[in-house]
């Protein structure tokens, strides 16, 4: 247990436990409900924990991992439960507290303290000089706003980021708004997530989201887990994997981490899981390079080849390829010219290792491969969902129960978001049905997503930035330029329910915006509404809160958008802003209006666990140009780090949410008490000649001859991967400059990092 407390700012006292063998069991129950009733007592957590996950209750605003059919009582897991309690808390943020600390002083402050403080209660203006925030009325503020924007010379002066926590209704308001102000300015935390799955998807498969539902992964043969921790970020993963298990299906692991929740989990909602060894997880645990998924994927489709080369008609399914593919001949002469050398180099993996999963694949007729990060936060993210895509084709593992495509998301709408129309470059038939629904014209010029974003505003060509439901200064890469970047802007608006990092980097002028919570009551004027979510899976269904807000001057998502609305694009027009904060049902019938796959959207999302999107590729079909799914030409990209360098990732502790940590502990892997750690493999210390536990900075390296630097961090020998080293962000977001992104989706590299690792000593 940390022996911090949560009121005072902490500080490293870095102590260090063996890594865990399995996740969840009574520990997880345990650390679930300290931190529970720590923050929201007995009364308001019984509230939140008995209708998370229900089917009319509270969606969980965690993860995005779909719920069962048949749900238990307290259907989430640890992490879940902390993520609604910490929303759900009893703290408070008034405005004796702006008027005892500066801005300055907030911007000192940690991540986790600032998220201690509590709900925001009322809306607060920075003004251009100040040094504190103060109070300011809902109709000065949102007048602010309104001001700043239509003195704008161009509507593409303004940015409206969102990030997964928002819901659908205020999510199409959102973008409803913004196009209608005359703006395609949408970046959103997709961006920096899985803009590489909904890419490579996109081309490959004309869709860019997921094609499995929970049921296939319970039926799978064999599912891949690659580039995830399901124990810290999606923890009831484990429980559909050990479904899977249960009925004789197989788990490979893919990550050059060992993570507790992949190799047992122990159900806690189960006696083996109780009292028992749980159930192990993973039957191959692959401890791959950072960025090494690639060249393995790509060898396995090779060596796919060649089993059919060797027993032909018995491997690849022909009829498939045949009727639903295109450029397969081009393919398998591109993925012949793979070789041993450069895959067992890029992956650091035997090659006896790559033949077990090899044979693992031949005695599987169902496959899935589920990603996350660890896949898309590399320069060559795209080409490796581009790869797995021709994996599953090859067999025909696509649009059939228990095979597909799983990008699994880890923020709660995310995808729904997207579905929505938040995105810099929606497709125009969603435009044209906007044009048609609301008698306006959108704009037709695609707009910033977060990268291009923060070099619009570093650049002067940007200076209004609304954030919705995010922080979005500490989710972006490079911290000190898009740091600099906010504080270049006339005015920055964050509409949060906490106090975050990006509410103490100001604009010339900065407001805050103060909203209701996932878990809030939402009482408008034709009475309680509820919002939707989409999850990773494409269900749809509704989120219900149940606690009174925390402060009677909180509004809606819904009506701080719509009201914003009505100040700047005048009364009148086509748009019923009002009637929609009034009903939400409203908006929902405009989404069955605008949206594919929301028909009668009131109707069937009133059905306790709403209703799954259609996705044409479970119904044979593929929306590419060419109307078939498309085998790629991929070319090997290595991540070669130079002598004396490691290839760093960043990632989540156990107790962090996003951006926010909840302690200072990642329990899992045996860190307590610290978060600048840096984790290695001994001997690659050894090589290094570093010691378990000296203290360094961490100086990532360019092309360019740049460096960056991250100090004050100690380095934990740890059993990851040779060659690579793990460190958790947004610490480490200050490594990765702007201009290194995805190639395609220009998402941020944060996973394939070159770094040295040096002395604190010999600094300077």
């Amino acid at each position: 247990m940390s022996r911090k407390r949560p009121d005072v700012d902490p500080q490293d006292d870095l102590d260090v436990t063996p890594p865990k063998t399995y996740a969840a069991g009574l520990p997880a129950v345990a650390h679930a409900m300290e931190y529970a009733l720590a923050q929201a007592g007995p009364k308001r957590t019984a509230l939140t924990l008995l209708s998370l996950n229900q089917a009319e209750g509270i969606d969980c605003p965690g993860c995005a991992w779909p719920d069962p059919k048949h749900r238990h009582k307290n259907e989430y897991c640890e992490n879940g439960a902390k993520h609604v309690t910490d929303e759900a808390t009893t703290r408070r943020v008034t405005r004796e507290f702006f008027a005892a600390h500066s801005v300055a002083e907030l911007g000192a402050a940690s991540d986790m303290w600032l998220n201690h403080q509590g709900r925001l209660t009322e809306p607060m203006v920075k003004r251009p000089g100040a040094t504190h925030y103060e109070p300011i009325g809902w109709d000065d503020a949102l007048g602010l706003v309104a001001d700043e924007l239509n003195g704008l010379a161009s509507p593409d002066e303004a940015m409206f980021y969102t990030s997964g926590r928002l819901n659908n209704e205020a999510a199409f308001l959102l973008q409803l708004f913004a196009r209608a102000y005359g703006t395609n300015n949408l970046p959103d935390c997709s961006n920096m997530c899985h803009e590489s799955s909904g890419s490579g998807l996109g081309e490959t498969l004309g869709v860019g989201k997921g094609s499995v539902s929970l049921d296939d992964i319970h039926e799978s043969d064999l599912v891949f887990v690659v580039g995830q921790n399901p124990g810290t970020n999606h923890p009831r993963m484990l429980s559909a994997l050990e479904e899977t298990k249960r009925n004789g299906g197989r788990v490979i692991a893919v990550n050059p981490l060992p993570e507790a929740g992949l190799i047992r989990f122990k159900n806690p909602q189960t006696p083996r899981g109780v009292v028992g060894k749980g159930t192990v997880i993973a039957d191959l645990f692959l401890k791959i390079r950072p960025g090494g998924d690639l060249a393995l994927f790509q060898m396995l489709n090779r060596l796919l080849l060649e089993a059919e080369d060797a027993a032909p008609g018995t491997v690849l399914d022909h009829d498939f390829i045949a009727t639903h593919t295109v450029g397969y001949d081009d393919f398998a002469a591109h993925t012949r010219t793979v070789t041993w050398e450069h895959v067992l180099a890029a992956t650091g993996l035997t090659r006896e290792e790559i033949e077990a999963v090899h044979r693992e694949v031949l005695g599987a007729r169902k496959v899935i491969v589920c990603w996350a990060m660890g896949l898309t936060q590399h320069r060559h993210g795209v080409p490796t969902i581009r790869e797995i895509v021709s994996f599953l084709l090859l067999r025909g593992n696509l649009g059939r129960p228990g095979a597909g495509v799983c990008p699994v998301r880890g923020h709660s709408n995310v995808q729904g978001d997207r579905t929505m129309g938040i995105w810099e470059r929606v497709p125009d038939s969603f435009l044209d049905a906007l044009a048609a629904e609301f008698d306006f014209a959108p704009p037709r010029a695609h707009g910033y997503d977060s990268v291009a974003g923060v070099r619009a505003m570093r650049d002067g060509k940007a200076s209004v930035f609304v954030g919705v439901a995010g922080n979005f200064v500490r989710a972006m890469s490079d911290s000190d330029v898009t740091e600099a970047a906010l504080r270049g802007c006339r005015l920055t608006v964050q509409i949060s329910t906490k106090l975050n990092r990006s509410h103490t980097v100001c604009g010339e002028t900065a407001l805050i915006l103060p909203t209701l919570g996932r878990s809030d009551r939402d009482v408008q004027a034709t009475g309680e509404q509820f919002v939707t979510v989409e999850d990773s899976m494409s269900e749809v269904h509704q989120s219900r809160g149940r606690l009174e807000p925390a402060s009677p001057d909180l509004l809606s998502e819904v009506a701080i958008i719509g009201r914003l609305a009505r100040r700047t694009l005048g009364e009148g027009g086509a748009i019923p802003w009002e009637d929609f904060e009034a009903d939400y049902a409203l908006v929902r019938d405009r989404i069955a209006r605008v949206v594919p796959g929301f028909a009668d959207f009131n109707a069937r999302v009133a059905v306790p666990g709403g209703f799954r999107l259609p996705n044409p590729v479970n119904e044979g079909r593929f929306p590419t140009p060419s109307g078939k799914a498309v085998f790629t030409c991929n070319e090997l990209d290595m991540i070669t780090a130079p002598k004396g360098h490691l290839v760093l990732q960043s990632l989540r502790s156990h107790d962090q949410w996003n951006t926010i940590p909840y302690a200072m502990n990642d329990r899992y892997r045996g860190i307590h008490d610290a978060r600048r750690i840096v984790m290695v493999n001994p001997d690659d210390l050894a090589e290094l000649g570093i010691a378990d536990r000296d203290p360094v900075d961490i100086v990532s390296v360019w092309t360019d001859g740049t460096e960056r630097r991250a100090e004050g961090f100690r380095a934990v020998a740890y059993p990851a991967a040779r060659g690579s080293a793990a460190a958790y962000y947004p610490e480490t977001n200050v490594l990765v400059p702007l201009d290194s992104v995805a190639e395609i989706s220009n998402t941020p590299t944060s996973k394939g990092v070159i770094v040295r690792l040096e002395p604190v000593a010999a600094r300077g």
